[in-house]
């Protein structure tokens, strides 16, 4: 992509509206652009970012043998009524009429209707166990929608759903997804605590919550510190290895503020081992069971022609909200630092131009055709803009690498900079090997 040709309103000075870091960067990098409380329109870089998130987020589901549909946003209300949470919800949730007087909803969530999708199709336990998934815009009219993507009214998010026989199978499921959340949040280059959690609107009696640490979270959070060295790439996908893991998890104290007990805490986890303070909540996982399939009638036959209710888990990846949350567990003096498998571009090519002679543009133009023959995702500034202003944007908008042509270029060999890390003399061949390794570490 061409500079010249990308639609980025970058704005100069930083919106008073804008309190934390996150949504004040977006709007400064012209990644998004409020539409009216609480709802964003996503412009090309914002979305292409929210774009590499999903994509992550579909890829370590699959692995895991979960299968995507695609739910509607509009929702009839009778299936709320039939499962009881039609009242109880709230006004969170948006309720209309169509032109023939039915009740509908924009959807908050799907449980009740990827329930109904299942207990029409699925008759015989032999079908199970199923996982089934969808991305897609969620609506939930927040009474003070704040923070930009982190707290709005319209998001976009990753809800999965299992089906199961009974709890032991069930467990399995849940395991498995908490496995995949912990690997789609290393891919993103984020560290995510899984923590015992308050169930909720969406009710059950087993929830995690995943908290990354960040000085703008709204949730407290309470844990010993040693946690954060359990190392997730010992172990693979299946169960005995995930339920190993877990274990692990399960041996250090981590639990958000509404299930905090200050004497079970101190107890458990030693002074010097204490960590008290704030996170972005960034996943959140259910087990409730029969709580959606009885009262929905959603049962298989058993081989002795008995009929049993499913047991059920649901588990949310905010993936718009992601996008917010990296940037302010990553941001470093007003400068966004995305990582490699979620950057807008994978490296910048910054040429300084000089009056009435353009090689440095012309040897530009050549390695950028060459890095795009390479399957390298790279912008090049082809703008006529004072170098010290091109370098102040691309420091905003936070693209990892920048090949720079200048005094210090040479027909075989340039300028490779790292955003605020080191700058090295190398040939294109090595920057190639450089931007390929770290694209296969993410």
């Amino acid at each position: 992509m061409y500079l010249s040709k990308l639609f980025i309103p970058i704005l100069k000075d930083t919106p008073s509206e804008a309190k934390v870091k996150s949504h004040q960067l977006m709007l400064r990098a012209g990644m998004i652009r409020q539409s009216s409380a609480g709802i964003y329109s996503w412009l090309p870089m914002g979305f292409k970012i929210m774009k590499k998130i999903e994509q992550i987020v579909r890829e370590e589901q699959n692995k895991i043998g979960a299968q995507e549909l695609l739910m509607p946003t509009i929702q009839s209300a009778e299936i709320w009524k039939e499962s009881g949470r039609y009242d109880d919800y709230g006004e969170e949730m948006l309720r209309i009429k169509d032109r023939q007087g039915k009740e509908m909803l924009y959807g908050p969530t799907n449980e009740e209707l990827i329930t109904e999708i299942f207990r029409s199709s699925i008759k015989s336990y032999k079908s199970l166990p199923k996982l089934l998934y969808h991305i897609q815009w969620k609506f939930r009219d927040e009474l003070r929608p704040r923070f930009g993507v982190m707290r709005c009214k319209e998001f976009f998010m990753k809800d999965a759903y299992s089906f199961d026989l009974n709890d032991d199978e069930a467990k399995k499921s849940y395991n498995k997804m908490f496995f995949a959340y912990l690997s789609t949040f290393k891919r993103l280059g984020l560290t995510a605590i899984p923590m015992a959690a308050d169930t909720g609107p969406i009710g059950g009696d087993v929830s995690h919550e995943f908290i990354i640490l960040a000085e703008t979270g709204e949730s407290k959070i309470y844990s010993d510190k040693r946690i954060l060295n359990i190392d997730i790439s010992k172990h693979g996908n299946e169960n005995n290895s995930i339920e190993d893991l877990r274990k692990k998890y399960d041996e250090f104290y981590a639990v958000t503020d509404d299930k905090f007990d200050k004497k079970i805490f101190e107890k458990k986890v030693k002074k010097e081992n204490q960590l008290i303070t704030k996170g972005i909540e960034v996943g959140h996982i259910f087990y409730f069971g029969d709580k959606y399939s009885k009262p929905l009638n959603c049962s298989v036959d058993l081989q002795d022609g008995k009929k049993v209710d499913v047991k059920m888990g649901s588990y949310g990846i905010g993936v718009s909200r992601l996008v917010g949350a990296i940037i302010e567990a990553k941001f470093n003096n007003n400068i966004m630092k995305w990582p490699s498998s979620v950057a807008p571009y994978e490296v910048a090519i910054i040429p300084t131009l000089q009056k009435n002679d353009n090689t440095n543009y012309l040897r530009a133009e050549k390695i950028y055709k060459s890095l795009v023959k390479s399957n390298v995702d790279v912008l090049l500034d082809d703008t006529d803009e004072h170098l010290s202003a091109k370098f102040k944007k691309f420091d905003l908008i936070g693209i990892p690498f920048q090949i720079i042509l200048g005094s210090k270029s040479t027909d075989d060999k340039h300028e490779f900079k790292e955003l605020n890390g080191k700058t090295e003399i190398l040939t294109l061949e090595e920057i190639k090997k450089i931007l390929l390794n770290k694209r296969n570490t993410n």
